[in-house]
Parts: C-alpha cells; structure tokens; sequence
C-alpha cells in the first residue's frame, strides 16, 4: 500500500466549504458513489486527504495536499486563455474587471471550498449573484460549453501544479463537475461533464469483528463476496448468502 504524509498544509474550513461538503456528500449517497455512512467516515468528512493513495481525495481535501500557491497558479492559467480567446466570451470578463480581478476572486473561492479556510466572503449568495448579474450572458449551452472546454484545456496542461499525486486531477474533475451540474439545473443549460474522470464509487471497508450478527445479515451478497475475498476467501466455496453469512460470522 502506497502512503503519502498528509497534510502538507494546515486546512480549516471556510465560508462555504461545509455547506458545499454536506450538499456534495449527500447527493454523491443518493447516487450510490458514496456509501450511506459516508457523513459519519473520518476518510470523507476529514478536510485532510487520506495518506493511502489508493483512496480518492475528496475536493474539500485539495488544500491539503496543494496549498494555495498551485491552485491559484491553475486558475490564473485558466483566465490567461479567457483573456486571449474570442470576444464574445472574453468581453464579459472584461466588463467585469482584468485578469488580476478573476484570478482573485475565483482562486479565494477555490481555496475556500477545498479546505483551505474563510477566503470568499460572502460564499453561496456572492457566487449566485455573480453569476445571475455578472455573468449571465455567458450561463447557457454556448458559454458554459466554451467555459469548459478552457478550463480543460487548462487542467491538461498543468500537471506539473498537481503535487505529482494521481488523485489530484480526479478530484479537481469531480470540484468542476459537481458545480458545473448545478449550475446547468439552475440555469437549464446542457450539463457538461468535460473535465476527464471523477472520483468512483467509495465502498465502505467492512469488519466483521465489529458488526453484529444482524448488522453481517443485513449486507448484500455482493458486499459480502468481496469483504471476503479482500480477506483471501474463496468464496465460490460458499453457493448463496446464507453460506457467505455464515463465513463471515466466523471470521
């Protein structure tokens, strides 16, 4: 198993990066990417990434393993090809302020939302503003579709900020989809997922030293074959549930 020391940087939560982890955490159970215990998971709900590679880093974990410096070093390169691109897209940032200005502001509400501590004032309401006055002519199909076609772009060529850690650039797919999905039901746009591949399904680890009988019963055959063959069992030895209940309880 491959470990890494976390944290790199000290994390504390911000404005909005409870509100965003409890509304993430519960939509992500709903779809079954999370287990249902996953709001009561140290691994999950910890703002620290977990040091075991072979676990994902939620996004509200990225401070941790990035620090401030990488992330607003991705979002500045991302605003560098919003200010060089066409200018029916370019023009509503720049109505708004110049590079140094979106740098800032999307770079503190990066950093709030991934645990790096209260930087976007005004969190959920700033943000809805933002974009119902700001940049509204740019939240439809056309401009959410060139929005994330750049920042792509953006992410691709900027692994060298990623903290040489394979789980960086899947948890920043998964930061962008989320609130790319709940601007496109808010603003009834195409939803986008263009960023690469997202954190998968977290299955919960099972003890069987620490379950009761009826808690051992109550899992699945498939959670069950698997909590044991992560355990060396051979479970085509075991035809149906009731033999693999009756393995477990014996382990």
């Amino acid at each position: 198993m491959l470990r890494v020391d976390l944290p790199k940087f000290p994390t504390r939560h911000g404005y909005m990066s409870e509100r965003i982890q409890q509304a993430y955490i519960k939509s992500a159970i709903d779809k079954g990417l999370l287990p249902p215990e996953a709001l009561r998971m140290a691994e999950v709900v910890s703002l620290t990434a977990p040091g075991d590679l072979s676990k994902p880093i939620q996004f509200w974990q990225l401070y941790s393993v990035l620090g401030q410096e990488p992330i607003v070093g991705i979002v500045h390169r991302f605003y560098e090809r919003v200010f060089a691109d066409e200018p029916w897209f370019t023009s509503v940032f720049e109505r708004v302020g110049g590079l140094n200005h979106h740098v800032t502001t999307q770079a503190s509400m990066w950093i709030d939302v991934m645990g790096g501590g209260p930087y976007y004032h005004g969190a959920e309401f700033r943000l809805s503003f933002h974009h119902t006055h700001n940049a509204m002519a740019l939240m439809n199909d056309k401009g959410a579709k060139r929005w994330a076609t750049l920042m792509r772009e953006t992410l691709n060529a900027s692994s060298d900020l990623m903290a040489d850690d394979p789980r960086v650039r899947t948890s920043l797919n998964t930061f962008l989809t989320y609130f790319m999905t709940k601007y496109a039901d808010e603003f009834a746009f195409e939803d986008r997922h263009v960023f690469g591949d997202t954190n998968g399904q977290l299955k919960r680890r099972i003890n069987f030293m620490k379950m009761t009988t009826e808690a051992i019963e109550a899992l699945s055959e498939e959670e069950l074959s698997e909590a044991l063959m992560e355990r060396g069992v051979d479970v085509s030895q075991y035809p149906n549930k009731q033999a693999l209940v009756g393995k477990a309880l014996m382990m």
